[in-house]
């Protein structure tokens, strides 16, 4: 499927979905920022339209702080029309009366000591200097363990001058699989890279959104601003979603827009 384009002749189409899904940083919100208040009222009023879905990488924890404390929304009607994939969908949650774990896949303890170590052999190799963080490089998300090059909490400026072309990232992922080659190693945000098992990306989300939500993959549009090859968004775009690129929550929000008009 190519992008879409909302002219006119595919307003119509964008009407006819059912659900609308969401990458979480770079598209909702700054990278491990809350959303502004006018995505969150663009939200809620999609909420009132369409259900909505988000899949990121991030933990449910990173979803509390970062989307469900900014959404502020107490309207149970509304908020059962919202579904969260956080960890690339390893884990699913949905409100009844409050939110609660559908399922999560969690890795197991050897896994997790296994990921962790190859990138401490990695570190050795590129001679990657650990001297300034801001809280975890790399972080157990239970279901999926995550590098972030500067830590969790590093600030948004800084982070998009570590790695702005991804290479940096793209180098310490061929040596990853060298040494867990059984595991799923991609680029994550703005530093990250996730680690999970085998065949868990975005398309595994969007299966998993079929299966949970019975609704087909014609019924979906996916918004997300790493849509190109290589991008976490990317497998979305190869099973044949729809997809609207966006480089910025601010672009979501015009996407937003024409969709609830």
């Amino acid at each position: 499927m190519c992008i879409i384009n909302l002219n006119p002749a595919r307003i119509a189409l964008v009407m006819q979905k059912k659900l609308i899904v969401f990458d979480l940083d770079g598209t909702l919100a700054k990278s491990k920022s809350p959303m502004d208040s006018e995505m969150v009222y663009l939200l809620q009023e999609l909420l009132k339209q369409k259900a909505v879905a988000v899949i990121s990488g991030g933990s449910y924890i990173q979803y509390q702080k970062q989307f469900l404390s900014s959404l502020n929304c107490n309207n149970a009607d509304l908020l059962k029309n919202l579904f969260l994939f956080p960890t690339c969908s390893t884990a699913f949650y949905r409100f009844e009366n409050e939110w609660k774990e559908v399922y999560s896949q969690k890795l197991a303890e050897d896994e997790k000591k296994k990921i962790f170590r190859a990138f401490e052999m990695v570190f050795e190799e590129i001679v990657f200097i650990k001297e300034t963080r801001y809280g975890e490089i790399v972080e157990d998300r239970g279901s999926q363990v995550t590098f972030s090059a500067l830590g969790q909490q590093a600030p948004l400026e800084l982070k998009k001058e570590w790695d702005p072309d991804s290479k940096k990232r793209l180098a310490m992922i061929e040596k990853l699989k060298k040494h867990i080659p059984e595991f799923e190693i991609k680029i994550g945000g703005t530093t990250s890279i996730d680690v999970t098992r085998q065949g868990i990306d975005k398309r595994f989300g969007i299966q998993q959104i079929e299966k949970q939500l019975d609704i087909k993959k014609e019924e979906i549009l996916y918004i997300g601003d790493a849509l190109f090859e290589g991008g976490n968004d990317y497998p979305v775009k190869q099973m044949g979603v729809d997809c609207i690129q966006v480089d910025s929550p601010e672009d979501t929000k015009k996407e937003i827009t024409k969709i609830i008009s």
